[in-house]
C-alpha cells in the first residue's frame, strides 16, 4: 500500500465520524459560512513576480517534524506582516500533525486567502473548510475519480469555495475538465516514492490550455530554482518545507520574495 494509499483510508474513517458528529446546519451555522471568500485567483495572478503560497506545516511523512517550535498564529503572522499573497494549511492530523483548529485560528486574523491542504475525498470536508474560514480548497487527482473530482468542484463553487486541483501525471489529465478547473497545482513530488523533480512543473505545464492558473508545488528552495520555474507557464509557486525548516521565517520569506520578482 502507498503512503496515498493509507492516507486515503484513514480519510474515509475520518469523513464517517464528522458525519456521525456533524450535520450540515452545525457548518452552515458558523461565524464564516456566510462571509463571501477572499479570492485566491485574484491574489495569484500578478504581474509583477510569482506568487507566493506559504505553507504552515509542522511535519510530514517523508521528513517527520520539520518545525519543533511551532507556533500557527505566530507564523501565520509573519507571512502576512511580509505580504504573502496565500496561506496553506495543513489539517490533516495523524500524517501531518496538522489541524482544522489552525485554519480557525487564522480566518480569525486572515488579511490573505487561506487554501485548506487536506485530502479531501467528501462533500462534508468541504463544509467544514468554509465553516472554519477557508477560500480554498485541494483536491489531488491521483486519489480521486474524474466524477469525485467534478462533484466535489461543484461542491465548493456551490459553498462560495475556489478548488486548487493538484496533479502529478499525464495520467490524470483525462479525469479533469480544464474549463471547470481553472487553477491547477502541479506537483513536482511524486506521492509514491516521495522523489522531487521540478522539470514535472516545466513539462505538464506545457500540455495544459494557457488559460489555466499553473502554481508549482514542492522542491522550490533556492533562488535557481526560481529562475528555472520563471522559465516555465507557472504563476505562483507553494513552498512549504523550505520556510517551515527556515531558522528565520521572516527573512526567508522577504528573501524568496526577491527571488520572484520578475527582470525588467
Amino acid at each position: 500500500m502507498t503512503i496515498l494509499e493509507e492516507i486515503n483510508e484513514v480519510k474515509k474513517e475520518e469523513v464517517k465520524k464528522l458525519r456521525q458528529e456533524y450535520n450540515l446546519s452545525r457548518f452552515t451555522d458558523s461565524e464564516f459560512f456566510a462571509k463571501p471568500k477572499l479570492s485566491f485567483y485574484n491574489a495569484l495572478n500578478r504581474k509583477d513576480r510569482i506568487s507566493i503560497i506559504a505553507e504552515i506545516k509542522k511535519a510530514s511523512p517523508s521528513k517527520g517534524i520539520i518545525k519543533e517550535d511551532f507556533d500557527h498564529l505566530k507564523i501565520a503572522d509573519i507571512y502576512m506582516e511580509n505580504e504573502i499573497d496565500a496561506i496553506s494549511i495543513l489539517t490533516d492530523v495523524n500524517f501531518f500533525k496538522g489541524n482544522i483548529s489552525y485554519l480557525n485560528d487564522i480566518a480569525k486574523i486572515k488579511t490573505v486567502p487561506l487554501l485548506r491542504k487536506d485530502f479531501i475525498i467528501d462533500e462534508f470536508q468541504i463544509y467544514e473548510a468554509k465553516a472554519n474560514g477557508a477560500d480554498v480548497i485541494l483536491l489531488i487527482a491521483e486519489s480521486l475519480s474524474k466524477n469525485q473530482i467534478s462533484e466535489l468542484t461543484a461542491a465548493a463553487k456551490e459553498t462560495d469555495l475556489e478548488v486548487l486541483l493538484e496533479l502529478h501525471s499525464e495520467d490524470e489529465f483525462e479525469k479533469i475538465d480544464f474549463n471547470q478547473n481553472q487553477i491547477i497545482g502541479i506537483n513536482n513530488r511524486d506521492l509514491k516514492t516521495f522523489n522531487v523533480d521540478l522539470n514535472t512543473t516545466k513539462e505538464l505545464g506545457e500540455l495544459i490550455p494557457k488559460e489555466n492558473l499553473l502554481v508549482a508545488e514542492s522542491g522550490i528552495k533556492t533562488e535557481q530554482d526560481l529562475k528555472f520555474i520563471k522559465q516555465t507557464k507557472a504563476k505562483a509557486i507553494l513552498v512549504g518545507e523550505h520556510l517551515m525548516s527556515s531558522n528565520n521565517i521572516s527573512d526567508s520569506v522577504k528573501e524568496l520574495k526577491e527571488w520572484c520578482f520578475y527582470e525588467s
